[in-house]
């Protein structure tokens, strides 16, 4: 196969080089699968300079998010065929995504939809249940609530547009550049404001009814202390990441005064405390999908085809130039239209 592997930490994408290697060779419980599309995301390039918080060791190979076709399955007894049988459209999570075929144990994929492209599938993986799991899950929205939601143009973003307007809520989306709020606006969103503005926090709080602020905030970046200003009583902040660098303190006295909440969500740990939530969350999605309430959100304003390009994705979405997630197209001999 081809692929980028990992030998020693680089200084960043440019430095990534494809090269020929042997086929992964499969675990009893695992799969084999051809890859047609890769997702990028903020933590690869993190995980190539060896600065994310789960590093594998040497050699590996780079990219974790894809969608492809099952070559084999496992060789592990079971009871009856395959969950997914040779043929399959499949997209999941699993270390290596970055080459022509990769290994996934079963709870790391999940059917195409009905529908969807490799392309489009390739980015669901992480984005949706992150966004799914905190709106509904951990904030409960509702029809009649306001949620405004943060780098709104950015995966988690969009995905979170489109899931707080499926369960009726009027949506405030941020964005910092006018391309990437007229993006926000096409995915569902009913308002938008540049969060460059010193005065976004007045600004969102005056789109609301009597100016009492929103009910839930959507925070993927790290904009909680400013947030609290334009929250609501009871409101609830959903910390669901810090991308715009650093962990920031929040003034506890605001939390107090408007008996805000502050909740956590972290995807990734749902399948180590709380497995049992995991097919609810993606049966939510699928209902939504099937509905024609929630649609892919790959970056379309470049092309990415084939793994030579994925330093170029990397350094596209590590520059903030993007909207929703960078794909990258990974042709196959023989393989169906993606």
């Amino acid at each position: 196969m081809r692929g980028i592997q990992i030998n020693q930490y680089v200084k960043g994408p440019q430095e990534l080089k494809v090269t020929e290697l042997p086929d992964p060779t499969p675990k009893p419980d695992q799969y084999l699968i051809e890859v047609h599309a890769a997702a990028t995301n903020f933590f690869d390039i993190l995980q190539i300079q060896g600065k994310y918080q789960n590093q594998p060791p040497f050699p590996w190979v780079a990219g974790v998010e894809f969608s492809g076709v099952v070559l084999a399955t496992p060789s592990a007894a079971s009871k009856g065929a395959p969950k997914f049988p040779v043929g399959s459209r499949v997209f999941g999570a699993s270390q290596g995504a970055y080459a022509t075929r990769v290994l996934a144990s079963e709870s790391e994929l999940l059917p195409v939809p009905q529908g969807w492209s490799f392309t489009d599938a390739a980015g669901l993986f992480i984005t949706a249940p992150t966004s799914y799991g905190a709106l509904v899950s951990r904030a409960g929205v509702k029809p009649g609530d306001w949620v405004l939601v943060h780098a709104a143009a950015g995966g988690v973003g969009l995905a979170a547009v489109q899931v707080a307007k499926a369960f009726g809520a009027t949506v405030v989306a941020t964005a910092g550049t006018p391309r990437k709020l007229e993006v926000a606006r096409r995915f569902g969103a009913d308002h938008v404001v540049d969060y460059r503005d010193p005065k976004w926090p007045d600004q969102v709080k005056k789109l609301t009814p009597k100016g009492r602020g929103v009910d839930i905030v959507y925070d993927p970046v790290g904009l909680v202390d400013k947030s609290t200003k334009c929250v609501a009583w009871n409101g609830r902040i959903l910390v669901v990441g810090f991308a715009a660098g650093s962990i920031e303190k929040v003034a506890m006295n605001k939390v107090l005064l408007k008996n805000i909440s502050l909740v956590g969500i972290h995807w990734g740990a749902w399948a180590k405390f709380q497995k049992e939530g995991i097919p609810v969350v993606w049966d939510g999605i699928n209902k939504l999908v099937e509905q024609g309430k929630f649609k892919g959100t790959v970056f379309t304003d470049k092309e990415f085809v084939g793994l030579e390009s994925v330093p170029d994705a990397l350094v596209a979405l590590g520059g903030r130039e993007t909207w929703g997630k960078v794909v990258v197209k990974i042709p196959q001999e023989g393989a169906s239209k993606l």
